[in-house]
């Protein structure tokens, strides 16, 4: 890409998106088009079109997507198979109609099987069952990167696919229905301590930037109460607060910056292609690459896609305890078995990403207590 490249950043305003954008930014990128969601429903088809053949970027971040954590996944399994399906269809195939030079699509590690060998490899997908909680999801992400393949074999196109780990960071969603561990987490056990210190202006504060099932700040003391108790932050009958974590907290994940998520994508937009790059295989059956980077069987391409992570993972109990420590939580955490898991162990083999020369520069303490910073300050 050079700096006046014409470039669509799909999803500018969600954690992802923004992030991207902000790092195209930094680097002096000039030529950045976004549309919010109310300006382009990228669902809509003949919208989507009208876009691409109006703007003609030649340069795509497919960061736009339908996300949640897992309760709303579970929940939503409809919402989340049929928006990402549709979204994605729509800018790939508007990609290659109007003939965009490269795009990055981006999914997630949740495309890969529930039970499947850890660190998990790109060679790892569809080789086992995935998870229930977020399989419509999952599902949507597999049929993204495969599409991104198979419009490259057939009409030569050079779109690529990222599977991020969980991410987090300022923009990330806060929404104690929706969002996923590490936010949701983060904002009870900020609510919690602020319930143990009496400091119910910093409690409406918070409910007055982010409601919570329709509750803001100006409520009763009562009524706050009731809310932030539905969702895990009470006192209990010696007067500590308790701050309620779902599940059994032994699970195993990975997290990433965001901001070094973005950097990651706009590297591999400056200097790989799917040709070569990513050790694809020729149709005539001889290889152009190492065998361990991709399944060869009569010239198939399979599994070009990368995974990009920093390949540490910490228990979500370690997790809750680094939180507390970030936010000066002193009451006690205590964890509900009865609520889903999810995956036991889900953590990314980042090997592949590491040799084309990039890695994470913000390790987990470091990023909580940044993310902890904005968020305190956003309210």
């Amino acid at each position: 890409m050079k700096r006046t490249s014409k470039i669509y950043v799909a999803g500018h305003q969600g954690l992802v998106g923004s992030s991207i954008l902000g790092n195209l930014k930094d680097k002096g990128y000039e030529n950045i088009i976004t549309r919010s969601h109310s300006e382009l429903d990228l669902t809509d088809k003949a919208a989507t079109a009208s876009f691409f053949m109006r703007e003609k970027p030649e340069y795509v971040f497919l960061a736009a997507a339908k996300v949640g954590g897992i309760l709303a996944n579970n929940n939503y399994r409809a919402d989340f198979i049929y928006e990402n399906l549709m979204i994605q269809n729509n800018v790939i195939h508007q990609s290659y109609l109007h003939g965009v030079k490269k795009l990055l699509f981006l999914g997630s590690t949740c495309v890969y099987p529930k039970r499947t060998p850890q660190p998990i490899k790109e060679e790892y997908l569809l080789t086992g069952a995935l998870e229930y909680t977020n399989e419509p999801y999952a599902i949507a992400k597999i049929a993204g990167l495969r599409m991104c393949e198979s419009y490259n074999i057939q009409f030569g196109t050079n779109f690529i696919s990222g599977m991020p780990t969980n991410l987090y960071g300022p923009n990330d969603n806060f929404n104690l229905t929706t969002s996923h561990v590490l936010p949701a987490l983060m904002r009870k056990i900020h609510l919690g301590k602020s319930l143990e210190n009496d400091d119910w202006e910093s409690i409406r504060a918070d409910l007055d930037k982010r409601p919570i099932d329709g509750t803001n700040g100006k409520a009763d003391k009562g009524k706050i109460m009731a809310v932030i108790e539905k969702h895990g932050v009470r006192l209990g009958n010696n007067g500590k607060v308790l701050v309620e974590v779902w599940g059994s907290g032994t699970p195993r994940r990975e997290f990433l910056w965001n901001g070094d998520m973005a950097d990651a994508c706009v590297f591999l937009m400056e200097h790989k292609s799917f040709n070569g790059s990513f050790n694809v295989f020729s149709s005539c059956g001889k290889c152009t690459a190492s065998r361990s980077a991709l399944e060869f069987d009569q010239g198939q391409v399979r599994n070009t896609h990368i995974n990009i992570g920093t390949g540490k993972e910490t228990s979500i109990r370690k997790l809750a305890k680094k939180i507390k420590t970030a936010v000066g939580f002193k009451g006690r955490l205590i964890y509900d078995a009865s609520k889903l898991d999810g995956t036991p162990l889900k953590i990314s083999d980042v090997s592949k990403l590491n040799q084309l020369g990039w890695k994470h520069k913000v390790e987990l303490d470091e990023g909580i207590a940044r993310l902890y910073n904005w968020y305190r300050t956003s309210v």
